[in-house]
């Protein structure tokens, strides 16, 4: 008479891999980048038109492939790119060499501000380094929140980090908009 072989039980074998795969899924971290935080303006509705913008209004912003930094032309620190776009864009009424600024009812403030018509046009070389690009970033961003941070502890006397109500968020947001205007990369120079 033939012996018959053991057989072993391999039923449970796929709900143990199944198991087994759900704990590695759930215990498992995922990191995700977040990228730069930008809200990127509506689509043109009408490509053809030509936006005048004044000269005054605009602050030129270079860095070329040596990730060396130059600001309306001339040459700038890193260290001090902050405190250039606060002054910028801060309202200096008739003064030629500042951008022009116009009265803005905020309805979510039910008041009427003088705002700034300053715009910063950011261009990077295509060899600029990843690390300069960055900073440059951080020091724009930090202007404008430096700037809705004093507005809101000028009007509420806590900064816009710290508010809660949304029509006062709005409100300073709408007040002191994010105005970055970023061109493609170009070569642009490495002097």
């Amino acid at each position: 008479m033939a012996r018959k072989s053991p057989e072993i039980n391999a039923g449970s074998m796929a709900d143990i891999a199944f198991l087994l795969l759900i704990f590695f899924l759930v215990t498992t971290t995922m990191d995700v980048d977040t990228g730069i935080t930008r809200r990127l303006p509506p689509p043109v509705e009408d490509p053809e038109q030509d936006i005048d913008v004044k000269e005054r209004n605009v602050m030129k912003v270079l860095v070329n492939s040596q990730d060396r930094l130059m600001v309306n032309g001339k040459p700038a620190d890193i260290r001090n790119l902050k405190n250039l776009a606060i002054d910028f864009m801060a309202i200096h009424p008739d003064n030629p060499d500042f951008p022009e600024v116009q009265p803005k009812f905020i309805e979510e403030l039910n008041r009427e501000l003088m705002t700034s018509k300053g715009i910063i046009s950011l261009k990077n070389d295509r060899g600029t380094s990843y690390e300069m690009y960055i900073k440059v970033q951080n020091e724009l961003a930090s202007a404008f929140n430096e700037m809705k941070d004093q507005l809101s502890l000028d009007l509420f006397g806590i900064k816009y980090t710290q508010l809660v109500d949304e029509n006062r968020i709005k409100g300073i947001n709408s007040a002191v908009p994010v105005r970055i205007s970023e061109a493609e990369p170009e070569d642009i120079g490495g002097s």
